[in-house]
């Protein structure tokens, strides 16, 4: 890491995002589960299992990022991710029990999850270049790229399974 960066204001703002990002994995795993026990297609239910595994390794992964930066690992609430969270909780209790219409809901709520994701993700990785740390930058990419995977898998999935089978119940 750059000598001035170590101390500076940026990175000060790094470690809370990083924080934040932190609280949103761990309380994502939940979700997932929720959302795998709720979905009636098994591929989507698996897919939700897959990722809540993944999600678990993403924890790590951050946990590995406060380390190469000397720090301990700690959160901060992410307001984002608490509502997108509500957000699907409320579509489960909205939408019928082994519907179609529910695990379309569920793959736009869990969407929503993966875009915020991206978005934190990918800005933090370029973050991690301007403070000069490439292992930072290394591990934030590994998680991008899985988040990048999963919105591919979970738009398959409504294209090629879920979607039509919602359309005509």
């Amino acid at each position: 890491m750059n000598r001035e960066m170590e101390d500076s204001k940026f990175r000060e703002f790094f470690i809370e995002q990083l924080k934040d990002i932190y609280w949103a994995e761990q309380h994502l795993v939940k979700g997932l589960l929720k959302m795998a026990k709720a979905a009636t297609s098994e591929q989507l239910a698996a897919a939700f299992e897959k990722h809540a595994r993944e999600t678990e390794n993403h924890v790590r992964i951050d946990e590995q990022i406060f380390e190469a930066l000397g720090e301990e690992p700690d959160t901060k609430k992410c307001e984002a991710m608490a509502g997108l969270l509500e957000e699907a909780e409320e579509l489960i209790a909205d939408t019928e029990k082994e519907s179609y219409i529910r695990d379309a809901g569920l793959i736009m709520a869990a969407q929503k999850v993966e875009h915020y994701e991206i978005a934190a993700y990918g800005t933090m990785r370029v973050f991690a270049s301007y403070l000069g740390n490439r292992k930072v930058e290394s591990l934030l990419t590994q998680i991008l790229e899985n988040e990048k995977m999963t919105d591919i898998t979970l738009t398959k999935l409504a294209e090629e399974v879920v979607n039509e089978k919602a359309a005509v119940e």
